[in-house]
């Protein structure tokens, strides 16, 4: 099982992405979590280097594949982010956060909100994984009208998308205070 949702739809190169808060393929700690189960809904700081050459812009991403939805859940959806910009601290997929670049586009999550939202696992599903993508981009921007979903903004990234990197990190319902 892949941890990269764009793996069976859009083929791309890989890049690095990491952050400073968790270890791919580690938990993610309460700090990145939903309010409802003592987290502080704090998207994580993350880096990306070794991207192509002709990269215009980058795109951001958080999924949940195991949401029990049949299509996975969409956390943050960032688009627009300028090809010169290579990391975001922590917290920057707050609500009018000043550490997202002039510009940058965020579309609504799974919630209808345009912001980061932490994970938040039902009761009894298990083990999560939340994909954090970055995709580098051929073209400055993409121009989507900002009341849309990220499906609108995977579908232009299918056409614009030179390759992409991703960081995954678990919680389990468990964990996240669900008996």
């Amino acid at each position: 099982m892949t941890d990269d949702p764009y793996a069976s739809v859009t083929p791309a190169p890989s890049f690095d992405v990491r952050s400073d808060d968790f270890t791919h393929g580690g938990e993610l700690p309460v700090e990145l979590r939903d309010p409802d189960i003592g987290g502080k809904q704090t998207s994580p700081q993350l880096s990306w280097s070794g991207f192509p050459e002709g990269t215009r812009s980058f795109a951001i991403t958080c999924y949940d594949p195991d949401a029990p939805t049949g299509i996975g859940f969409m956390h943050w959806a960032v688009a627009n982010i300028p090809a010169t910009v290579t990391s975001l601290p922590a917290g920057a997929g707050a609500p009018g956060s000043p550490d997202l670049p002039d510009g940058v586009l965020t579309l609504p999550n799974d919630v209808r909100l345009s912001q980061y939202v932490g994970p938040n696992p039902p009761p009894a599903s298990g083990r999560h994984r939340y994909v954090f993508v970055v995709h580098a981009v051929d073209v400055p921007v993409l121009e989507i009208d900002p009341g849309l979903t990220p499906t609108v903004l995977g579908f232009n990234l299918h056409f614009h998308t030179l390759a992409r990197g991703h960081v995954t990190g678990w919680v389990d319902s468990v964990e996240a205070g669900h008996e």
